[in-house]
């Protein structure tokens, strides 16, 4: 049997499937990347307005530009793009079928069929997950990177565009020429201002091909930013055969924790679904949401993740149950992030941080310490450096992030403590690994990396303070580091 519409009733009794009629919906939103995590929370979302009977006019149409999206949408094609959804609770595991997508767009060269789709005046809202590093962000100015190859290549042929980005505008050109009207732009990733720098990402790149489009983009089109959270395993063997046992044959489940939290900017030119209605917050301070998740969720992943990777850990739950590696966590969350995190309504950063320590902690939930250590390139700026800034401009403590980003260094050198190898682990790994192996002699080298640190490697606060700890880790290890720390007892060149 095949998870299709017609194999929904055949299922085994306590899976939850849709109850409105799939054949009677229609597209309101094109989502561009669409992994794992997109089925499990946007889509989910959507899903529960539709179970109500609401939203039915909001439709989800998946795309890619990659050509690996292609297998994605060979899978979910064959299934009637249903995604089984199976909740990883500690306390008991469940499933449920959502129903909120309704087709997949074909993956060409150039995006024809992408652009002419959301050129279509029933599209109202493109969505993105094309991750935190998918914004031809430059590192060192945090403004756009017009030097990128695949921008150069979309300004100089914007009618065949590469990224998702150029499709977009395209789409945006021939709806003005129409007379469609602009649509919501709406990242789902993990950047702080999101919208503004999706924003930021679309009107510079039209600007380079058409001034005047571009100019019409940035007054018409709405980029609200947003917050979002869940954890969501990649899926592999385990979760295949964890559907098979639930009774569910799909090829693409979704596994996810129990929590989920949407946070967004109410800005959206074209209308929306009301997904407040079903959990999420449409809120004036998502600023303040997205720092407290970003600088200790996003950052408390690396925090453990790397010091797990250079131990031999496999999941995250392993290295935040871990005596020394939890208590780590616990400390530079609570005494180095929190005092530059403001309170949210409902959740204070202290209790935020016990939240997110029981969160890496569910044993059911297997995500993998190397999924999340990957794109530390990224992952480092983007999450915990932000902290090191704030903190030194407050005159605060930075001696716990310095030994995260020691234990960043160590871990691109490439092995284990036990010798083993690290396999590569970032889409710059041979530049980072050639200043991981020079930092060994000279921990300087690391921080001399100005597209990552810019100042920062120059600050003796947190320099000093980094030097010592990566000298300490190649003499005695990571635990005898984080046993120091946590003994509050500085480390000494």
């Amino acid at each position: 049997m095949t998870l299709t519409n017609a194999t929904l009733a055949d299922l085994p009794a306590g899976v939850d499937v849709p109850r409105y009629d799939r054949s009677a919906l229609r597209a309101g939103i094109v989502h561009i990347g669409l992994g794992n995590f997109h089925r499990a929370h946007q889509a989910w979302y959507l899903h529960r307005l539709m179970q109500q009977g609401a939203a039915l006019d909001w439709a989800i149409v998946g795309a890619g530009v990659r050509a690996y999206d292609a297998a994605m949408r060979d899978k979910l094609a064959a299934q009637d793009y249903l995604t089984t959804l199976i909740e990883l609770d500690p306390a008991g595991t469940s499933a449920e079928v959502s129903g909120a997508m309704i087709d997949y767009v074909p993956i060409a060269d150039g995006n024809g069929p992408l652009i002419a789709r959301m050129a279509q005046p029933d599209i109202r809202i493109v969505s993105l997950t094309v991750t935190e590093g998918g914004y031809f962000i430059d590192p060192a100015t945090k403004g756009f990177d017009a030097s990128h190859p695949e921008i150069r290549h979309d300004g100089a042929n914007p009618g065949a565009p590469r990224t998702a980005f150029g499709a977009i505008i395209a789409a945006l050109k021939l709806r003005r020429a129409a007379g469609t009207g602009p649509f919501t732009v709406q990242s789902s990733d993990n950047l702080q201002n999101n919208g503004a720098i999706a924003r930021q990402t679309v009107v510079s790149l039209a600007r380079l091909s058409d001034p005047a489009l571009a100019a019409w983009i940035d007054g018409a089109c709405s980029f609200p930013n947003s917050m979002v959270d869940c954890i969501v395993p990649a899926t592999g063997p385990k979760e295949l055969a964890l559907a098979r046992d639930l009774g569910i044959p799909d090829a693409a489940p979704v596994t996810h924790e129990n929590f989920r939290q949407w946070v967004i900017e109410d800005d959206f030119c074209a209308g929306r679904p009301d997904w407040d209605k079903v959990g999420a917050t449409f809120s004036d301070r998502v600023h303040d949401y997205e720092v407290m998740k970003l600088r200790i969720l996003n950052a408390g992943h690396q925090v453990v993740a790397n010091a797990g990777e250079l131990l031999g850990m496999t999941t995250i739950s392993d290295a935040a149950t871990h005596p020394r590696v939890g208590a780590f966590f616990q400390k530079v969350a609570t005494q180095e992030i929190v005092p530059q995190v403001n309170k949210v309504p409902g959740m204070s950063p202290v209790e935020y941080v016990d939240l997110i320590r029981r969160r890496f902690s569910n044993p059911a939930i297997v995500d993998t310490v190397r999924r999340v250590a990957f794109d530390g390139s990224s992952r480092h700026p983007g999450f915990v450096l932000p902290s090191v800034v704030d903190a030194l401009a407050a005159n605060g403590a930075v001696s716990g992030l310095a030994l995260v980003e020691a234990a960043w260094a160590r871990m691109c050198e490439g092995t284990r403590e036990d010798g083993s190898t690290i396999a590569p682990n970032d889409p710059f790994w041979g530049d980072l690994n050639a200043a991981a192996i020079a930092a060994k002699r000279d921990p300087q080298a690391w921080l001399a990396m100005r597209q990552t640190y810019g100042d920062l490697g120059q600050d003796p606060r947190f320099a000093d303070a980094f030097c010592a700890w990566l000298s300490l880790i190649w003499a005695d290890g990571i635990e005898a580091a984080i046993d120091r720390y946590l003994a509050d007892q500085a480390p000494s060149q």
